[in-house]
């Protein structure tokens, strides 16, 4: 084994646990200290799919690739602590469209934020060749991930 494949294995696994970690400690203020980062991504995905009209339960538990079970459980949770609604579609009544609430925008707005420093430190540390290697790097991890993906 080559030291640079230890080198990217080690990176890998400690790079996406401490995203993981860090992410959900950027949510552990005063307003925001009941979410999990699980709860986080979930209201996330609420806010993209209000935006783009792909906020029912199916979508949104697509987006996140788990059961339409576990969103339910997790939108009982999110609606209880005040994050997301549900309402019928006004033109088809069958259908339920979930939505976030303010406390739940002004969570993502944190979220997002969070991201946004991220993104900005790292490039902030490159230069554009650097930049564009990195790129290059990224989009063969999510290449991989995206075909070997089990959902």
């Amino acid at each position: 084994m080559s030291e640079e494949y230890s080198q990217i294995n080690h990176f890998l696994v400690n790079v996406f646990n401490e995203v993981l970690r860090t992410e959900e400690a950027s949510l552990k203020t005063k307003e925001f200290h009941n979410l999990s980062i699980r709860e986080m991504h979930v209201i996330e995905a609420v806010c993209e799919g209000a935006q783009t009209a792909k906020n029912t339960a199916s979508e949104i538990a697509s987006s996140q690739r788990i059961t339409a079970g576990t969103l339910t459980t997790t939108i009982n949770t999110l609606e209880k602590k005040g994050y997301v609604k549900r309402r019928q579609d006004q033109r088809d009544k069958r259908v339920v469209r979930i939505y976030p609430t303010e406390k739940g925008e002004t969570a993502n707005k944190v979220h997002a934020s969070f991201h946004h420093e991220m993104v900005s430190a790292i490039m902030s540390a490159m230069d554009e060749e650097e930049l564009a290697m990195f790129v290059k790097g990224l989009a063969a991890v999510q290449e991989f991930l995206e075909t070997n993906k089990k959902c």
